[in-house]
């Protein structure tokens, strides 16, 4: 063997990517000078191609699977490189790397909420995040469109513009749908199939990428109007609204009590409450009238004045230990404040009850 041949021999090189991340669409092999070495084997595992790029046009594209760098498989850049007898030597281009695996668990989300008009509430701001998958599905034009002459190009470099693209066409999708709200999750599907589509349409063609898979997993409103929500489906789920507004008198009276200071507050949490089951009790179906209802009493806790309250809500008060017989109370037809003991009308609820019998001999 001569000294050429012995040269020629150590020249082949092997031109691979072993790819060890699972976010990297694009990746040079690194050459210096970019020379690859006539004879060189190309290994293109699955899930990758090969493309060489000649003086920064793209050339020869390689399909999975091992070949010999040679004039007879490497027709154009063969004809870039104008060799008159082919070559012998080391010739210099540029390979590129492109993953066609998918890339998978990438998030979106809407960077600020949503201003759209609804059906039910009128005015609402709206929040929605995701997940979406990301694939190469034209490498010529993801190298031209986005990656350059980057050595590694990586999905977080083109995610920002993914994110800003999806929520902009989500905003679009959502207020052209005319979708109430409350009626999202149930269109989640078809939303995101849609949505999909409109995200793939702006970047097929002019970044070669593809969009496997996008959805929506969750749509949220803002928390005060969750927070009504809850307090609205706590009502309806209770049935009786006067049971309701019973129970929010029995909680503010004992808040009271507990907290002197916060006696203002647990009055004006009584009122809240009989006004939100007033309001709510608009909505409940007409029922056949109930009785005249007898005048309403004031109570004096700690000095402070509270009510008015019913009488039937006054008696489950006295029974629950929480108005006294000295507890002062004004209203149900009495003109000054008086003990409740002494009101003809709740003397009698503040009556011990008679004693068991004697057991029968």
């Amino acid at each position: 063997m001569g000294l050429l041949d012995k040269l020629r021999g150590e020249l082949i090189d092997i031109v691979e990517w072993v790819d060890d991340t699972n976010h990297t669409l694009v990746w040079r092999f690194p050459r210096y000078q970019n020379e690859i070495k006539n004879g060189a084997q190309l290994v293109v595992r699955p899930g990758q191609l090969a493309i060489f790029v000649d003086r920064g046009k793209v050339a020869d594209v390689f399909q999975p699977g091992m070949a010999t760098l040679t004039t007879a498989n490497l027709p154009i850049l063969s004809t870039l490189q104008g060799w008159k007898y082919g070559f012998n030597s080391p010739f210099k281009a540029e390979v590129y790397f492109v993953s066609t695996r998918q890339i998978t668990d990438l998030k979106w989300g809407t960077p600020q909420p949503i201003m759209l008009r609804d059906a039910d509430f009128g005015p609402i701001r709206l929040r929605a995040f995701g997940t979406y998958a990301l694939k190469a599905s034209d490498p010529k034009a993801l190298l031209t469109g986005l990656v350059g002459t980057d050595g590694v190009f990586e999905a977080d470099e083109v995610g920002e513009l993914l994110r800003s693209l999806i929520a902009t066409s989500f905003a679009q999708l959502v207020g052209e749908s005319k979708i109430a709200a409350l009626d999202l999750a149930a269109n989640y599907q078809q939303l995101s199939d849609e949505l999909r589509k409109r995200v793939l349409s702006k970047i097929d063609d002019e970044y070669g990428l593809d969009l496997p898979q996008l959805l929506i997993v969750n749509v949220s409103l803002p928390p005060e109007v969750e927070k009504a929500l809850d307090t609205r489906s706590s009502i309806g789920v209770m049935g009786d609204l006067n049971k309701f507004q019973q129970y929010q008198m029995g909680q503010a009276m004992l808040a009271g009590a507990q907290n002197p200071g916060g006696l203002g507050a647990a009055g004006a949490g009584i009122g809240v409450g009989m006004a939100m089951a007033q309001q709510m009790g608009q909505a409940v179906a007409a029922a056949p009238p109930p009785p005249p209802p007898s005048p309403p009493f004031f109570v004096a806790v700690n000095g402070q004045t509270t009510g008015p309250f019913p009488m039937a809500q006054l008696v489950q008060a006295i029974q629950a230990g929480q108005v006294q017989a000295a507890t002062l109370v004004y209203g149900g037809g009495i003109s000054a404040w008086t003990a409740a003991g002494q009101v003809p009308a709740l003397s009698p609820y503040f009556t011990a009850p008679p004693p068991p019998p004697p057991p029968a001999k």
